[in-house]
């Protein structure tokens, strides 16, 4: 006959011991990952997907992959696609800035860029549309932004008549163009852009008249009354005022000089996640995160979006419509390594110096290709 003590006993025994091992497996178990781990966990596989085909991509979407990744990790590993980007772009400059003085090249080069400007799309129409009655800007926009892409690289000076090319562009109605309304209705992010091009370039200083246009083009009581393409338009502007202000990632903005533009994404912040895409969403991300501002909460809940977003299977994030076609995605996926494993500083150029034959060495990483305006 059993005793009642005797189970009793062995059973507080028995619990005492799942209880013992529960506390062991605990203790052997690493914590849960918070949201940092999974941001950069994200972050590393999106990047192993792109770089086992970076050498299959076109070449522009091979440097604006490892001029981002340069610009934000400084890892060798991005060197030799900057490099292959410079050659190609020295020789080109060289070529295309002799033609600048053949009488009627420029007006024919600019017919060629609206007659084969892309329509696929509405915003593609309406931008070739735009374009029509701006005669050579049409062509001098892709001059202007070629020029400051070997002005970030340290290689402008030697560009054999890199003046000239400088001189060209300031005989060109800018002002003008880019403070036209119609203009901003449609292309604000490049307005924004080739502003801060001709200001890094030292041909003319338009920043305060192309933001007074811009915020009168897009007051705040109008932003509700805009259609999804006209308010990712206005939204893609705003970004790109302070992305080319860092000179596209090789060094921090002013947060006080851009105020206007980070309380702006603090006033939309559902608007901006429920409408933006993620191109957009991480532009915004990274102008924060480029003013300083990295623990602002709209950034936070980006990071989590774009985790959300990712597609497992594929290893990247699809385009709105389901996409997963690595060409076409890089913008968007490049973006969002740079959100989600941000390190917090800079690198800038890289730059590059031609010792004869187009064979370029870069000069000390980490160095400044150039003095950065004021």
């Amino acid at each position: 006959m059993s005793r009642p003590g005797i189970h009793v006993r062995l059973l507080s025994w028995l619990a005492l011991c799942v209880l013992a091992l529960q506390l062991s497996a605990c203790a052997v178990q690493p914590p849960a990952a918070g949201p940092a781990e999974h941001h950069r966990l994200a972050a590393e596989r999106i990047r192993a997907t792109y770089e086992a085909v970076l050498p299959e991509l076109s070449t522009g979407k091979r440097r604006h992959y490892a001029q981002r990744l340069y610009r934000v990790t400084g890892e060798a590993r991005y060197l030799p696609a900057n490099r292959e980007y410079m050659m190609h772009l020295a020789g080109r400059l060289e070529a295309e800035i002799a033609e600048l003085a053949v009488p009627g090249q420029v007006e024919r080069l600019a017919r060629q860029v609206v007659e084969g400007y892309p329509r696929r799309t509405e915003k593609q129409r309406a931008r070739a549309e735009m374009f029509a009655p701006w005669g050579e800007l049409a062509y001098a926009k892709g001059l202007l932004f070629r020029l400051v892409q070997a002005h970030y690289h340290g290689m402008l000076d030697e560009i054999p008549g890199h003046e000239q090319a400088l001189g060209y562009l300031g005989d060109l109605p800018w002002a003008a163009f880019l403070t036209d309304p119609e203009v901003l209705g449609v292309y604000a992010a490049q307005v924004a852009n080739q502003v801060h091009f001709l200001h890094q370039l030292g041909v003319m200083d338009l920043r305060r008249e192309v933001e007074a246009a811009f915020r009168r083009r897009y007051p705040p009581d109008s932003l509700a009354t805009l259609s999804t393409a006209e308010y990712r338009n206005w939204l893609y502007g705003l970004t790109h005022f302070v992305i080319a202000a860092s000179h596209y990632y090789q060094q921090e903005v002013d947060a006080e000089a851009y105020a206007w533009v980070l309380e702006a994404f603090e006033g939309e912040s559902e608007r901006i996640m429920r409408d933006a895409t993620e191109d957009i969403q991480a532009e915004v991300a990274l102008s924060f995160l480029l003013a300083g501002r990295e623990g602002h909460p709209l950034v936070g809940r980006i990071r989590d979006a774009l985790v959300a977003a990712l597609d497992r299977e594929s290893g990247m994030i699809p385009s709105p419509g389901g996409s997963t076609d690595l060409e076409r995605g890089e913008h968007r996926n490049v973006l969002a390594i740079m959100v989600l494993g941000w390190q917090g500083r800079l690198h800038p150029g890289p730059c590059f110096e031609n010792v004869g034959h187009r064979s370029l060495i870069i000069r000390a990483p980490g160095a400044s290709c150039s003095a950065p305006s004021a």
